[in-house]
């Protein structure tokens, strides 16, 4: 059957540069949250994605909730959010007891569909803040969406968790909205086991977000707290692997890219397959290599091939207004995300594969055809 082929795993630099910034962390007792290592991921990430500040936060959920509080939303607030896309971009809005319009997408980019995102504008002209997602390290019609949201006096937050070092043209995700958020995740394509981070040029706000971060601890001798607080910061020893790990991110890039091609071009000409879009204007990680099935073989089919040989794979995201939980809010748009959903497969993506394992998933998959 061979050796388990993942997803998406973590993958530590062979360099130890990881361990480097660690054992600092040890030697110098600095353990508990914060230190050294926050300050200098904090810099890093910034200094990479062309932010002025940047938060190191316990998640990227925990990211995204601060941003939804940073641009005031609040009880009985609306926020449209894209509807395909992972439930943590959807939670944070209730959270804040706010309510969520879910937006389709379209398969120019699988992202927000400036179309729908227009008619949802006509419906609900009053809305705070609107949460697009860069799915699978693919890049959102930015300028677009843009120029409807600034049309609208809404704050964009970026939900850029599946897609640092994406660029849309030459411009990194996370970038074009008032605030971005990155992941850290296990399977994310750098990963320190779990983790968040928030960026933005707007000082006050992210002064304000570390604030609310660190259990809104007021500037006083004794503990005293004006206002609620959360404990959604980074650990010194977790910022020291995302250290590590940043310094590798563009060979991360590189083999995912080379994944997605090597897919390509051995899968690509099978009928019924079409693999994700990747525009001109944009530059993506490829954090997952995915695509669409029109024909004969199912989604399922796939999964079920490679999961009997000892690989993993997965279906497309569910949307959101069809999930148990958000089924009674309302949605704007086609059929797009459901047909997404319903006919997509996320191949392994796994940076840690070899060509063997690559020709072994390929392999299992041709014989379907």
């Amino acid at each position: 059957m061979g050796n388990k082929i993942w997803l998406s795993s973590p993958h530590m630099s062979k360099e130890g540069y990881e361990m480097q910034y660690i054992q600092e962390a040890f030697d110098t007792n600095w353990i508990a949250p914060l230190g050294k290592n926050v300050d200098g991921f904090e810099s890093e990430l910034a200094n990479r994605v062309g932010a002025k500040y940047a938060v190191a936060l316990s998640s990227g959920t925990g990211a995204i909730h601060m941003a939804l509080k940073a641009a005031g939303v609040d009880k009985g607030d609306i926020v449209f959010c894209q509807s395909l896309t992972f439930a943590a971009t959807a939670n944070p809005i209730i959270y804040q007891n706010a309510t969520p319009v879910f937006i389709d997408s379209n398969y120019e980019t699988w992202n927000m569909d400036p179309d729908a995102l227009e008619k949802a504008f006509k419906k609900y002209p009053m809305v705070k803040a609107v949460l697009i997602v860069h799915l699978y390290g693919l890049s959102t019609d930015m300028d677009n969406i843009m120029s409807i949201c600034n049309k609208h006096n809404a704050t964009v937050i970026e939900d850029a968790a599946e897609s640092l070092g994406t660029r849309y043209r030459g411009k990194h995700t996370g970038t074009f909205g008032e605030y971005g958020v990155f992941s850290f995740n296990g399977n994310k394509i750098i990963t320190t086991s779990g983790g968040g981070m928030l960026v933005s040029n707007n000082e006050e706000k992210t002064k304000k977000v570390r604030f609310w971060a660190t259990q809104a601890r007021d500037k006083a001798r004794h503990y005293q707290h004006s206002e609620l607080g959360y404990n959604y910061r980074m650990s010194n020893i977790v910022a020291g692997i995302g250290r590590g790990q940043l310094k590798v991110l563009d060979q991360r890039i590189a083999k995912k890219k080379y994944i997605f091609e090597f897919y390509k071009k051995h899968l690509g000409q099978l009928d019924g397959i079409h693999f994700m879009p990747i525009n001109t204007w944009n530059e993506p990680n490829y954090w997952l290599s995915c695509l669409t099935l029109s024909g004969n073989v199912k989604p399922l089919d796939i999964i079920e091939a490679l999961e009997k040989n000892n690989i993993e794979s997965r279906p497309i995201w569910k949307p959101m207004h069809m999930q148990p939980f958000f089924a009674d809010y309302d949605y704007i748009g086609a059929d797009v995300s459901e047909k997404l959903f319903e006919n997509g497969v996320c191949l392994p993506s796994d940076t840690k594969m070899t060509d063997d394992d690559l020709h072994r998933v390929v392999n299992v998959i041709k014989k379907l055809w």
